[in-house]
């Protein structure tokens, strides 16, 4: 969240966004206007068995507070992921999920479970894109919270390692600059959320022994364009750097954990 809003501006920030709200409501919006396309992105890139690891740092910290461990596997035409990010006090962050990939990119099946330090699942949340389906639990002790309901979920929803196919997909299929999707955020609830990718500036990225080219694109949420403004002035930023080529490389994500939260950098 941004340090230089004070808490004021917050405060009158929310009450414009609900105000527009009210407004959307009275005039009578039609209920399908936070919905994106209903086919998923087009792919021009091949996915295959990818494997590795990466470090993950405070913002703006020099040493590492964790890492990420990442899997994927091709089989057929079925993408299976499996990102896991590992945090120095023994919390985790871990996302699956299952896609569709012939020609287009559609999610079928998925999973984001969060650890605290403990090690307990504070959120474990099944995502049934194809069942049309969100089950799982939230909270902690009597807090603790289920859900296990339908959901009118696109063809464009997209999580966790979804979000970066996307991104490297992202000149096939962006209009007037970016690429709209859904998402299943799983805090402080799950609930289904439109996002957007933005591409911004060229710039260059120094790292030890080079400078790289790199293009910024914006990761942001939507709701609807008369509160759009709003809810991004105090949303967090994430934002991620890409080398462009063939396909194109991540070269750095900066923004929070779990879309709330503790700000992070990946190198």
């Amino acid at each position: 969240m941004r340090n230089d809003m004070t808490a004021g501006h917050k405060v009158l920030i929310g009450a414009l966004c609900l105000c527009a709200a009210a407004a959307i409501l009275l005039l009578g919006v039609p209920p399908g206007w936070t919905r994106t396309s209903a086919e998923g992105i087009r792919l021009t890139h091949p996915e295959g068995d990818v494997a590795g690891f990466t470090a993950i740092y405070a913002a703006g910290g020099a040493q590492p507070i964790g890492f990420v461990e990442y899997r994927q596997v091709r089989r057929g035409d079925t993408l299976s992921m499996t990102r896991i990010a590992h945090f120095r006090d023994g919390s985790s962050d871990e996302d699956t999920a299952e896609a569709h990939v012939a020609g287009t990119l559609e999610a079928t099946r998925g999973r984001t479970i969060i650890r605290d330090a403990s090690g307990a699942a504070s959120v474990d949340l099944t995502i049934d894109v194809t069942g049309q389906r969100i089950r799982g639990s939230w909270g902690t002790g009597a807090d603790r919270k289920t859900i296990d309901e339908h959901r009118d979920l696109s063809p464009r929803t997209y999580w966790g390692p979804l979000i970066f196919i996307v991104l490297k997909n992202f000149e096939a299929n962006a209009a007037d600059g970016r690429v709209a999707f859904e998402t299943v955020a799983p805090t402080p609830q799950p609930r289904v959320l439109g996002l957007e990718l933005v591409r911004g500036e060229s710039t260059r990225l120094q790292r030890t022994g080079a400078a790289l080219d790199v293009v910024r694109y914006d990761l942001r949420p939507t709701v609807h364009w008369t509160i759009d403004p709003f809810i991004r002035a105090i949303a967090p930023d994430t934002h991620f750097l890409m080398r462009q080529g063939d396909p194109p490389a991540l070269a750095r994500f900066t923004g929070p954990r779990n879309y709330a939260g503790q700000e992070i950098r990946i190198e």
